[in-house]
């Protein structure tokens, strides 16, 4: 997912990428529970403190990886770690579920059909197939099938809980950016809209692009994230 800008960014910095656990070569707990944002915050300190221990890190995800990342730079836990927060394709769980109710947010959630075919029985699975019968990536590791599987406990873990109990208090401590593709199938703009309430320090970037930017357009998001981190360090404002 990350190959294209990750190339364009290790020269000037030391890039690291990990699989989410249940994905590619992680370990796969055999239940829901195992995948609540506890223990994936869990799993990313564990990746810091491995491969940058003692230094603040600049944190950049897409989708579910913007999804936690919005949890780790809301939480005191991490106000010692992260010096920022990019997110592509990925809005707060806890601003959409507050956006949905409204009607402009119960007009868009029709594109986010997926989740519900992920939350039913059998439905991991049966997504599985239309993944793989559209083609997927033309370098999609060979262990795409169980990770869009095992993939799901991310959405029947937590999307649930946090539709019904959204943290109005999660305020990001570290500057954040948002790469925001208006081309998205899945992630309609407005579950961006509550962004600047919990995000003090914002950057916003809107590109019209589909919902796989880095693969995209890989250039662009690396620009993104290097000026990003760069104005960052310089203490330049946000």
């Amino acid at each position: 997912m990350w190959a294209p800008v990750m190339q364009r960014l290790e020269g000037a910095f030391h890039v690291i990428a990990y699989d989410v656990r249940g994905a590619g070569r992680s370990g796969a707990p055999r239940s829901p529970a195992g995948y609540d944002f506890a223990q994936l915050a869990d799993d990313f300190e564990a990746v810091v403190d491995a491969v940058a221990p003692a230094k603040r890190i600049h944190l950049v995800g897409h989708d579910w990886g913007g999804l936690q990342g919005w949890e780790f730079a809301t939480s005191a836990r991490f106000r010692d770690r992260l010096a920022s927060f990019t997110a592509v394709a990925g809005p707060s769980l806890d601003q959409v579920a507050i956006s949905r109710r409204s009607l402009r947010g119960l007009v868009d959630g029709w594109r986010s059909w997926y989740i519900l075919m992920l939350l039913a029985p059998g439905g991991p699975r049966l997504m599985s197939r239309i993944v793989r019968a559209g083609g997927g990536p033309p370098d999609a590791q060979p262990s795409l099938h169980d990770d869009v599987v095992r993939g799901a406990n991310l959405y029947r873990r937590n999307i649930p809980r946090r539709m019904a109990r959204p943290r109005r208090d999660a305020v990001a401590h570290v500057p954040v950016q948002l790469i925001i593709p208006t081309g998205d199938r899945y992630i309609p703009v407005s579950y961006y809209a509550l962004a600047e309430r919990c995000a003090p320090r914002l950057r916003r970037h809107a590109v019209d692009g589909p919902h796989w930017l880095p693969r995209t357009a890989p250039e662009l998001v690396a620009g993104w994230i290097s000026e990003f981190v760069q104005d960052v360090e310089a203490g330049r404002s946000i």
